[in-house]
């Protein structure tokens, strides 16, 4: 299993003396997918020349680019993917975290059976631009306060089969995951499908061991369904630079405790 932090590219020193294996950095933000290639050219140099690898990014479509609803401009989101997928490709990125609650969120009374065809219809778009990128998508599922569908591991994993393509996946967030009382189970039967991870504790959404939370059962439901893949902390901190390393250290004692 391999350990990482969100955040900007200049966190990578830090990670790198605490001993995390990669930072997982912002699509919009650190790819510039709405300037031009010579904004991105200097992200670029710093992202390939970062003190650990760059092998994630979050933040993928942007909140008024809509997939769902009355709006959607598919050729529109099709030009915005690909400038995505070749700037990360560029930069060394291996997934990306397709979470994006304002892209995704279904408009109030809109018809959700139509909104799903909708979001069957960008994966089906974003799968072959993905695979020819050498990129994976994961989807995440995201608490019912932050948007109103792909909420539970079970409905995204119900998604990536129905997409049925290799470079779309699935990511688990044990945030989101607690925050809905997801199913154990239905994680653990997901886990074949699971390609990443975020983590934070459950009450504040801090960093692991900036306050008090049981990850067992999380980590727990990754043993059982065989997860050796990476896991971000996504959380808030009190210190990145006097934090980092206790977090992790709280992240391998859980991690181990689990057998893993």
């Amino acid at each position: 299993m391999q350990f990482g932090v969100c955040g900007q590219p200049e966190i990578a020193s830090v990670l790198a003396e605490a001993g995390y294996d990669f930072v997982e950095v912002h699509v919009q933000r650190d790819l510039k997918t709405t300037g031009s290639a010579q904004e991105f050219q200097p992200l670029l140099n710093q992202l390939r020349d970062a003190a650990v690898p760059v092998a994630a990014a979050n933040c993928f479509v942007p909140g008024a680019l809509k997939i769902t609803g009355p709006d959607v401009d598919m050729d529109a989101l099709t030009d915005y993917v690909q400038t995505a997928f070749d700037r990360a490709h560029q930069a060394g990125i291996e997934t990306i975290v397709f979470g994006s609650g304002g892209a995704r969120r279904i408009p109030d009374g809109f018809d959700r059976d139509v909104a799903w065809q909708q979001l069957l219809a960008f994966g089906q778009m974003i799968a072959p631009l993905a695979q020819s990128s050498e990129i994976t998508v994961v989807v995440e599922p995201l608490n019912r306060r932050e948007c109103n569908v792909f909420n539970s591991v079970g409905e995204c994993a119900k998604y990536v089969r129905q997409i049925d393509h290799p470079h779309v996946r699935l990511l688990v967030d044990a945030y989101h995951w607690a925050q809905e009382n997801d199913s154990y189970v239905e994680l653990v039967a997901s886990l074949p499908l699971i390609q990443h991870a975020h983590i934070a504790s459950y009450e504040s959404r801090m960093a692991p061991s900036l306050e008090a939370c049981d990850f067992g059962p999380f980590f727990a439901a990754l043993k059982e369904g065989g997860y050796d893949g990476r896991i971000s902390i996504e959380g808030k901190w009190n210190d990145l630079e006097s934090d980092a390393a206790a977090a992790l250290q709280e992240l391998k004692r859980a991690a181990s405790a689990a057998g893993l």
